[in-house]
């Protein structure tokens, strides 16, 4: 992932008392992960399953699953009649009601034969051929601080449970199905690319049984994001994100998903936020990621992180599990993108469908203490090449405000930013030399200039 600190530039140390240059610290471990596959006697971690196409009970996924063994005749007879009188109606149904935006039911996997989407094993490029849409590029993902107070386990999934979806991703043999949240009422779905790779078409379902055909918008497997869009005719119940820079280790956390595919589907569970900025190396690829004791297991891919306000903290992504090299069992330990470092690559999956990097201003930036008290954020480098270099931003600068927002620590600065993409202009207020001016600043991606 992206550091936050360098999408402004790298950031300077905030406490003027430390020394500019410390001694160098001995370097710390890198953090490898790796995982136990089970072999192939012990079942595969992964399998498939057939989708059944012709119009069933959704229910029918669950009743096979638990039949018993033994019938008396009777049952036996009641049973089939009352599938035939279901099996009647819901084709009927679908003879009537069609394939509208309205949303329709339809037949989850079959639950001893899903294939939960791996959230341990996340990166491995495959062609996806999901039929894919332009999206708005208005539509952006806000962050939120909390408001009001803490909710109960209770609160919080009545409040989430209905904003999760399943996301099944049609594959060439047998499916992939993962978990996805509803972030705008019309139908834009968060979710990871991992979940829906090779994906030919995809669906997901409410936590009501509803269904919808959804077209992508854009994904990035480096970032492991995913957008997804449904086109519903009544709203959806969209969630609420918080903002992540204001977790702390400690804060409780839950997650809500489908562990293990779809049996298991909207389970929730809860434990405290266990590290935050981690960086987890991955496939040579370093991500930083919100850490949680809360349980994630494969299916949980591409769903919420929770913070106790019932606002959405993060996109679930991966675990660590057992290595191959040793008996000792790893338990508590997963990991979700923090949505607000995340923000804008979803932002830029809606405008332009792929991720152009992380829009920067391209200054460094530090916050120093002010005369009479307080703090302020001013200006140690410009980048060349950068939008900051073209508007003539000095450093020395002090910047009291971005786009009309007061800005008095390099945090409120990150947090505006935020709100934009590439291409975007962010109105900057600048004391300079005791004058005040307001600049036009072009936001441009880090990946341009040095």
């Amino acid at each position: 992932m992206t550091d936050e600190n360098k999408d402004i530039c790298p950031e300077t140390p905030e406490n003027p008392d430390l020394p500019e240059t410390p001694e160098a610290a001995p370097e710390e471990p890198k953090e490898v992960v790796s995982w136990y596959i089970p072999q192939e006697p012990q079942g595969r971690e992964v399998v498939s399953y057939y989708v059944q196409r012709d119009p069933m009970p959704q229910n029918v996924w669950q009743q096979a699953a638990k039949k018993e063994k033994r019938r008396s005749r009777l049952w036996l007879w009641i049973s089939l009649a009352v599938l035939a009188v279901t099996v009647a109606a819901v084709v009927l149904a679908a003879i009537l009601g069609g394939n509208s935006g309205s949303g329709q039911h339809r037949p989850l996997p079959d639950g001893d034969g899903d294939n939960p989407s791996s959230i341990v094993d996340i990166f491995g490029s495959k062609a996806t051929t999901i039929p894919k849409i332009q999206g708005d590029p208005g539509v952006r993902l806000a962050c939120r601080d909390p408001q009001g107070q803490p909710l109960t386990a209770q609160e919080v999934y009545a409040k989430v449970n209905p904003s999760v979806v399943t996301v099944v991703s049609e594959q060439s043999e047998g499916a992939s199905i993962g978990t996805g949240v509803i972030m705008t009422s019309d139908g834009y779905i968060i979710t990871n690319a991992h979940v829906i790779s090779g994906g030919k078409s995809c669906w997901v379902a409410l936590d009501t049984g509803v269904t919808y055909e959804v077209n992508l918008v854009g994904f990035d497997e480096e970032e492991d994001l995913a957008v997804l869009k449904a086109d519903p005719q009544n709203p959806l119940p969209a969630a609420e994100f918080g903002n992540s820079d204001l977790v702390q280790v400690g804060d409780t956390a839950y997650a809500i998903g489908n562990p293990l595919g779809v049996e298991l589907r909207g389970t929730m569970t809860n434990g405290i936020i266990s590290a935050v900025n981690r960086a987890v190396e991955v496939d040579g690829k370093t991500m930083t990621l919100l850490q949680t004791s809360a349980a994630l297991n494969n299916g949980n891919s591409g769903g919420p992180l929770i913070n106790e306000y019932g606002q959405v903290i993060g996109i679930n992504t991966l675990k660590m599990s057992t290595t191959d090299s040793t008996e000792a069992t790893v338990e508590g330990l997963g990991f979700a993108l923090p949505i607000s470092s995340v923000s804008f690559v979803v932002n830029d999956l809606i405008a332009n469908g792929h991720y152009r990097g992380a829009p920067s201003l391209g200054i460094t930036v530090t916050t120093v203490e002010r005369d009479g008290g307080g703090t302020q954020v001013q200006v140690m480098e410009v980048s060349t090449g950068s939008g900051a270099a073209d508007a003539g931003i000095q450093a020395g600068d002090v910047i009291l405000a971005a786009d009309g927002q007061a800005v008095s620590v390099t945090s409120d600065l990150l947090t505006a930013r935020r709100s934009h993409i590439i291409g975007d202009t962010v109105t900057l207020t600048i004391l300079r030399d005791g004058q005040q001016f307001d600049v036009e600043v072009t936001l441009r991606s880090n990946r341009s200039f040095g």
